[in-house]
C-alpha cells in the first residue's frame, strides 16, 4: 500500500484482508505521518472485522505521538502494539 492513501482508499484493502476466517492483519504505522479520527476509525473497523472472523489485528507502532493519540482516544489497550513487523509475525506463530 502507498502510505499517501487516505483512510477511505485504504479501507478497500483492509476490508479485503479481513474477509477470511482466522486472518492476522498487521498494520505498520511507522511510515504514517498523519493520524486522525478517520484513521482511528479505520483501525477500529479493521480490528472488529478481524475479531468477528476469529482473527486479530496487530499494530506496529513506535512513534511516541502515535502512542499518545491512541492513549488519549482510549484505544491503546484494544490493540497489540509492537515495535517491528518481525515481532508481529513472531507473535502469531
Amino acid at each position: 500500500m502507498n502510505h499517501h492513501q487516505t483512510p477511505t482508499e485504504i479501507q478497500a484493502h483492509t476490508d479485503a484482508a479481513t474477509t477470511r476466517s482466522g486472518v492476522r492483519v498487521i498494520v505498520d504505522l511507522r511510515p504514517v505521518e498523519f493520524l486522525d479520527c478517520s484513521t482511528l476509525g479505520l483501525l477500529c473497523r479493521t480490528r472488529r472485522r478481524a475479531l468477528e472472523r476469529g482473527g486479530q489485528l496487530t499494530l506496529v507502532c513506535v512513534r511516541p505521538w502515535h502512542l499518545r493519540i491512541l492513549k488519549a482516544a482510549g484505544l491503546h489497550t484494544l490493540f497489540a502494539l509492537l515495535a517491528t513487523v518481525e515481532d508481529a509475525l513472531e507473535g502469531g506463530q
